[in-house]
């Protein structure tokens, strides 16, 4: 069973800034391009970033120019920077292969999250 740990959340202010760390077995990184999902409370779990395995990086519109995201393939890490952070950037956090089509089709089961919480 695939297991994926992230690590990194906390209790910011607005401004402020986070890095997020995502570990996973080594087989997932050779083949997926991985990313970053979060859901609000109340709300669905949506897609935030992504870096394939050629490193090329994609991001949701509202996080654009504040977020970064990478990966460590020798140590099976991708990792989220989240810079001028904004209350509606509260949430848990979870890593996993994109599409989440593609995680589910391959039983990449999600994690437990972190919680980010952005104060105003």
């Amino acid at each position: 069973q695939v297991q994926l740990v992230e690590s990194g959340g906390g209790w910011v202010q607005a401004g402020g800034s986070l890095r997020l760390s995502c570990a996973a077995p080594g087989s997932i990184f050779s083949i997926n391009a991985m990313g970053w999902y979060r859901q609000a409370p109340g709300k669905q779990r949506e897609w935030v970033a992504v870096i394939t395995t050629g490193g090329v990086k994609n991001y949701k519109d509202s996080v654009k120019g504040r977020f970064t995201i990478s990966r460590d393939n020798a140590i099976n890490t991708v990792y989220l920077q989240l810079n001028s952070l904004k209350p509606e950037d509260t949430a848990v956090y979870y890593c996993n292969a994109v599409p989440h089509t593609v995680a589910t089709s391959r039983g990449y089961n999600w994690g437990q999250g972190t919680q980010v919480t952005v104060s105003s």
